[in-house]
């Protein structure tokens, strides 16, 4: 009779002649990690930022199963250790190109030490974790030798009336479910355990029927595996279809027992058809991954030379421009790292033309701002002295010659670069304390001079009474700049009458609207610095504002088939937009005269 050792040695000898059929594993129910797409597509190429890889290797020491996931931990740390590497060359070339000694270089990276520390809470708990599965399948190991000598006993020791049917369904059943063990330990047990089930059905050799029924049983499990197996050959995800194909085979070498003489060949030979069918697949899913590994090959060389231009500016770049491109480069490195893998025989290139291109960026910005830190320190000392000359004539009543001199010191620090940032506020704040000090002085000066407040008001209520009377009539426009200029020459006024300022602006509004003018359009003298500054602000306020609704009108214009002045609908448009650009001019000649000082 043929036994079930015979059948072994069958596949054994089908195994050696077909490539397709899995060799023995650890576990009995374990699935491969190593897939197919990570020999093409494999993890060490994925491209993953410093920060998001301690993130994640914080949340695996976090997790329940933290010990399981050593292969991804240690991906990650070697990920993480390169990523500091690199950061501190870039910090040594910085070093080293601003003129410094390589052998004094020193800098200690701040994400070092968390590595470091996530690295040795994992270690703790791989390590308690690897105690538990030692102790697991140790204890595996015991149970599952406990189920051979129940097998055993079957075929040694059966006593009359044992229903051995059941019995060797409940073994089947018992070792089918049993964990894993040691590597070292599962060949020997395996074939011992398949020993004894051989043993057993010589045993059970005069009972045929029996034998009969467990063939078709078995045959029953290994036709189910060929049925799957067939299913897969349509499977659209060829990936998928190969990781469940090698699961199958891991079944049919463990678990798929002894049928008939006649269905063995036969069944073996169909299933290692199909495989090979399967197999054949795998040139797709190759030219597949293939592709997408030159599509991005072709997209970090696009970043590669669009990091090159930022580098190689046509015209000598400011600081604006250096600043714009930072952004882009940190833009376009986090954009590297998030494409996938590239061609085996390409990656190593294309990740050191990435970080020379890197590396060529930041030395070329970092001349330039060595070089700027220079002309920064000569402007700063140009502004010293403006603030030194300003302190020391702040306090001067020689006003014919003192006045010219802070407006020249005005102009001349506006014409002075760049400072140091660290130094901007302060000497501002510096300078203008100092004009502001002059300017005061010459402003109090002048009032207890030349203002009597009391007088200063009659004056201000009789102007205000002569605006009252404006119509709006030729020549009520003169006027009210004639009172206006007039206004503005007047000194202060006691402070109980200190509300005549808010009325003669009320009524001023009241009055320019009547006669159609804005306030901004009014030519008035004897306006203060600070006033003249404001007016000026507002005036550009205005102006754009205009500019805006002009471009609004016009766009609304170009959209009617015939737009001339003589089509009705677009009369009121066109009186419209011939007011605001009559109203734009009279603004811009306004500010042209209060910044020329006219």
């Amino acid at each position: 009779m043929t036994t079930e050792n015979n059948f072994s040695e069958n596949e054994e000898k089908n195994t050696q002649e077909s490539q397709n059929e899995p060799s023995t594993t650890v576990q009995n129910t374990e699935i491969p990690t190593e897939t197919e797409a990570e020999q093409h597509h494999g993890p060490e190429h994925e491209e993953i930022s410093l920060s998001d890889a301690l993130k994640e290797m914080e949340t695996i020491i976090n997790s329940e199963n933290a010990g399981e996931q050593h292969k991804r931990f240690n991906f990650l740390k070697e990920k993480a250790n390169h990523a500091i590497h690199d950061e501190v060359e870039d910090k040594k070339h910085e070093y080293i190109d601003g003129g410094n000694a390589p052998e004094t270089f020193s800098y200690h990276h701040p994400q070092q030490s968390k590595l470091n520390a996530l690295y040795h809470i994992f270690k703790e708990k791989h390590d308690d974790f690897q105690k538990n599965i030692d102790a697991e399948q140790l204890k595996n190991l015991s149970h599952r030798q406990e189920i051979i000598e129940r097998l055993k006993n079957l075929y040694t020791n059966s006593e009359p009336g044992v229903n051995l049917f059941k019995s060797i369904r409940e073994v089947k059943e018992d070792w089918s479910n049993a964990g894993q063990v040691a590597k070292s330990e599962f060949k020997i047990l395996n074939n011992n355990y398949f020993h004894h089930l051989n043993q057993f059905y010589q045993m059970l050799d005069l009972n045929k029927e029996y034998l009969e029924q467990e063939y078709s049983h078995n045959l029953e499990k290994r036709q189910h595996i060929i049925d799957r197996a067939k299913e897969l050959e349509n499977e659209p995800i060829i990936q998928k279809a190969l990781n469940e194909l090698q699961y199958l085979h891991k079944l049919w070498k463990e678990e798929a027992e002894p049928v008939a003489e006649e269905f063995r060949e036969k069944t073996w030979e169909e299933f290692k058809e199909i495989s090979n069918k399967i197999h054949e697949r795998k040139s797709e899913l190759s030219a597949a991954i293939e592709s997408e590994q030159n599509a991005n090959f072709e997209k970090k060389n696009s970043i590669i030379e669009a990091i090159k231009k930022l580098s190689e500016a046509s015209e000598n770049p400011n600081h604006n421009y250096w600043q714009n491109a930072i952004k882009k480069v940190e833009d376009l490195r986090a954009e590297f790292l998030k494409i996938g893998s590239v061609p085996r025989k390409l990656s190593n290139q294309n990740w050191n033309d990435f970080k020379i291109t890197l590396r060529t960026f930041n030395t070329k910005k970092n001349l330039y701002y060595k070089s700027l830190k220079g002309s920064q320190q000569s402007n700063l000392e140009e502004k010293l002295k403006l603030i030194e000359t300003a302190k020391d004539n702040m306090n001067s009543e020689d006003w014919e010659v003192i006045v010219p001199l802070f407006k020249k010191l005005q102009d001349d620090w506006k014409q002075i670069g760049h400072v140091p940032k660290s130094m901007t506020h302060k000497i501002w704040d510096d300078f203008r304390e100092a004009c502001n000090t002059f300017f005061n002085n010459l402003r109090e000066k002048s009032n207890v001079s030349n203002d009597n407040w009391k007088e200063n008001y009659k004056t201000k209520k009789s102007l205000l009474d002569d605006l009252k009377l404006v119509t709006d009539e030729d020549g009520s426009v003169e006027k009210i700049e004639t009172i206006k200029t007039a206004w503005n020459n007047i000194g202060k006024v006691p402070r109980d009458k200190i509300g005549i300022n808010s009325e003669f602006n009320k009524v001023l509004r009241e009055k320019l609207k009547l006669n159609k003018m804005n306030e901004l359009e009014l030519k008035e003298e004897g306006l203060s610095e600070n006033q003249l500054t404001d007016k000026a602000r507002k005036i550009k306020t205005q102006i754009s504002e205009l500019e805006g609704e002009i471009v609004k009108l016009e766009n609304n214009i170009s959209f009617f088939t015939k737009p001339s002045r003589e089509n009705p609908l677009l009369a009121d448009t066109y009186n419209n937009l011939d007011n605001k650009k009559v109203h734009l001019e009279t603004l811009k000649q306004n500010l042209h005269n209060i910044i020329s000082g006219e």
